[in-house]
C-alpha cells in the first residue's frame, strides 16, 4: 500500500494573550508552551486536556522574548523594560528579577546546558550570565546598533547575534571575540539561530528573506525570497532538514533545506506572524501573531523519511500529464504549465480537540519590591566592572519577603510615587554616568594609541637621519 503524505494541520490554537504574541518556545518534554506578549504577560499552557494555564504577571512593558531552560525547571523572559526574569513554570511562580542592560532586551538564549543565559539588547551589546550562581560573565559590543536577536550554538562555544548594523555575526565564547562577520546591504537581520548540527546559521531578514549561511566555509549557501513582507522568525527542525519561517505577510513558510525549496505556505493568523517555534521531538510547531492568537500544528510530514516527502510532493505539485503532441511528432519545443510552487494550507477555525482552546488562566503574580530592584541594578554595575563579583538573586529571598506566587493585589506592592520617582531619577543617572565612563574610556584608549604612535615615529626619526649623513 503506498504511502499518504498528510499535511501539516491546526490542531490547537490557545486564546489569553491580550496582544500581539512576540515569542514562543516549547518545554523540553513537549507537554507545555511558554509565550510571551506584548501584554506584558509570560503564559505557560499546558497540552494536557482540561489543564489550566498560568499567567505570569510582573513585567512593566512589552514581553519580547521567552525560553525553557534545556531540562524544562526554569522560564526566561526579556522585556522592554530593560529586566530578565527567571520563572519557575507552576502555580508557585516565583521568579528572580534583575536588569540585564540599560534600553530594551530583546532576546534571552539558555546554553545547551543550562548554565548560563545570553541577552540581547537595544543597548548595542551581548551579556551572558551565570544562572545558578547568579553572575555576571561577560559582555559583547562590537555591533552599532540595536541588537535584535544573540542565540548559542547546539555545543555553548559559538553564539551568533544579528543587529540593525545589517550585520550577522559569530563569536567565540572561550576569547569573548567576533570571529566572523556576514554582511547582508539590503536590510538587518531580526532573527538568527544556528541548525541542530552547528554549521550553519539562517537569518530572517526585514528586507523578506531567508538566507542559510556555512560559517565553516564563510559563505552564503542558500538564499529564499519566499515571502512578500519582512520575517520576524525562524525555527529548525531537529533534523536539520526543514527550517520553519514566520512573516509580516501572515504566512507561516515551511522550507526544504536539502531539496532548497518551498514546501508549505500555511494560512491562520489574522496579521502578521512574529514568532514560530518546533517542539524539541519535531513532531508540532507553534507560531504566534498580531492576532494575540497562539496557533498549534501538526507536523505530520516528521513521519516520512525526506526522500519519501519529496517524492510524494513533487507528485502533488507536478502530477504526470498526458504526452504533449509535440512529444510525439514532430519534435520541438514547447512549454509546460506549472501547476505551483508551494501547498497552500488555509486551515478552517473550528479545532477537533476544543478542550485546550479557552483553559482557564490562573494569575501568577511575583512582583519584587522597587528597593530590590535597586539593590539589583547596583549589583550588576559593580558586576560589569568584575566580572565574578555575584548578583543579589537568590529566588529564595523572594518567599522571605512574601512572594509565594499568590494572586496579591497591586496596592499591596505599591510604593509610594515620591519613591518611585527618586529611584527612576537615580536611575536615569546611573544610565548618563554608564555612558559617560564608556566615551571617556574610549577616548582614552584612542588617546593612548596616538600617543604610542608618535613615540614609535620619534624613535624612527634619529635611525633616519644617521642614515642621510
Amino acid at each position: 500500500m503506498a504511502s499518504v503524505l498528510e499535511d501539516p494541520a491546526l490542531q490547537q490554537h490557545f486564546k489569553g494573550h491580550k496582544d500581539a504574541v512576540t515569542s514562543i518556545d516549547f518545554s523540553a518534554d513537549n507537554k507545555q508552551l511558554a509565550t510571551s506578549a506584548a501584554d506584558t504577560f509570560v503564559m505557560i499552557w499546558n497540552f494536557k486536556p482540561q489543564s489550566r494555564a498560568f499567567r505570569f504577571i510582573g513585567h512593566k512593558e512589552a514581553v519580547l522574548s521567552v525560553q525553557f531552560s534545556p531540562i524544562g525547571h526554569l522560564v526566561a523572559s526579556a522585556s522592554k523594560d530593560r529586566t530578565v526574569r527567571l520563572w519557575t513554570p507552576n502555580i508557585k511562580g516565583e521568579s528572580t528579577i534583575f536588569k540585564a542592560h540599560t534600553s530594551c532586551v530583546r532576546c534571552v538564549d539558555f546554553s545547551n546546558d543550562g548554565q548560563t543565559i545570553i541577552t540581547a539588547s537595544d543597548d548595542k551589546s551581548i551579556k551572558a550570565w551565570n544562572v545558578y550562581h547568579q553572575r555576571f560573565l561577560f559582555s559583547l559590543s562590537q555591533h552599532t546598533n540595536w541588537v535584535r536577536c544573540a542565540k548559542f550554538s547546539p555545543d555553548g562555544r559559538l553564539i551568533t547575534s544579528c543587529s540593525d548594523d545589517k550585520t550577522v555575526r559569530i563569536w567565540d565564547t572561550t576569547n569573548r571575540v567576533c570571529i566572523n562577520t556576514f554582511m547582508d546591504y539590503k536590510g538587518h537581520s531580526n532573527y538568527v539561530n544556528f541548525n541542530p548540527s552547528g554549521t550553519c546559521v539562517a537569518s530572517a531578514g526585514a528586507d523578506s528573506t531567508v538566507k542559510v549561511w556555512d560559517i565553516r566555509m564563510n559563505k552564503l549557501l542558500q538564499h529564499y525570497q519566499v515571502h512578500s513582507a519582512g520575517v520576524n522568525s525562524l525555527s529548525f527542525h531537529p533534523s536539520g532538514n526543514y527550517l520553519l519561517s514566520a512573516s509580516n505577510d501572515g504566512t507561516v513558510k515551511v522550507l526544504d533545506l536539502l531539496e532548497g525549496r518551498l514546501l508549505y505556505t500555511l494560512h491562520g493568523h489574522q496579521g502578521p506572524v512574529l514568532s514560530v517555534a518546533f517542539s524539541r521531538d519535531g513532531e508540532k510547531f507553534a507560531s504566534g501573531g498580531t492576532d494575540a492568537q497562539v496557533l498549534v500544528w501538526r507536523t505530520h510530514f516528521d513521519k516520512f523519511g525526506h526522500k519519501e516527502v519529496v517524492k510524494l510532493q513533487q507528485k502533488r505539485l507536478c502530477p504526470e500529464v498526458p504526452p504533449h503532441l509535440n512529444d510525439i511528432y514532430p519534435r520541438s519545443s514547447h512549454f509546460h504549465t506549472s501547476t505551483g510552487h508551494s501547498i497552500q494550507i488555509n486551515p478552517v477555525f473550528e479545532v477537533p480537540n476544543t478542550q485546550n482552546v479557552h483553559p482557564a488562566i490562573i494569575d501568577v503574580r511575583n512582583k519584587p519590591s522597587s528597593k530590590q530592584q535597586e539593590q539589583d541594578w547596583n549589583n550588576h554595575q559593580r558586576s560589569e566592572a568584575m566580572p565574578h563579583a555575584p548578583l543579589s538573586l537568590p529566588s529564595t529571598s523572594m518567599k522571605k519577603h512574601g512572594h509565594t506566587g499568590r494572586p496579591l493585589t497591586d496596592e499591596q506592592f505599591a510604593p509610594h510615587p515620591s519613591l518611585t520617582s527618586t529611584l527612576e531619577h537615580i536611575l536615569d543617572q546611573l544610565n548618563v554616568l554608564t555612558q559617560t565612563v564608556s566615551i571617556l574610556e574610549r577616548r582614552l584608549t584612542m588617546t593612548e594609541d596616538k600617543l604610542k604612535e608618535c613615540l614609535e615615529n620619534q624613535q624612527h626619526m634619529p635611525l633616519q637621519d644617521s642614515d642621510t649623513e
